[in-house]
């Protein structure tokens, strides 16, 4: 599972994934309209190529190191959106993979409206299930 945060717009992406190597990851950066797009990242091995990539502008902190926060370069969004899919996935013991991308809509959906006061959240509902 991948999360993606637009930091201009703040929106939050949780992504399933088979495999977490560099294929899924370009795949998952694929659609992005800015280039160099900026992207922000862990030590995770599996990003070192974005690094000579002139498409991406890629910073990263290693927390194996100690280094959790470098200025702007951080992954604490990501980190704390992921900690909350996995801990309202886990009452779901046992989610088939195939039906894995649908718990993740219900997860973003539920995260959008606890963001939206009353009304605009009913509405937002009612249009995302339309």
């Amino acid at each position: 599972m991948f999360v993606l945060v637009d930091r201009g717009t703040e929106q939050r992406y949780v992504v399933p994934a088979k495999s977490a190597d560099e294929s899924t990851i370009r795949l998952l950066l694929a659609d992005r309209q800015q280039e160099p797009l900026s992207v922000y990242t862990d030590g995770f091995r599996a990003y070192d190529p974005l690094t000579e990539d002139e498409q991406f502008d890629r910073e990263y902190v290693v927390h194996g190191d100690g280094e959790y926060a470098d200025d702007a370069v951080h992954v604490n969004t990501c980190e704390s959106h992921a900690s909350l899919a996995r801990r309202w996935l886990s009452p779901h013991r046992g989610i088939s993979k195939d039906r894995l991308t649908q718990y993740l809509r219900a997860f973003q959906l539920r995260r959008k409206l606890y963001r939206k006061p009353g009304r605009e959240a009913l509405k937002h509902a009612v249009k995302a299930t339309l």
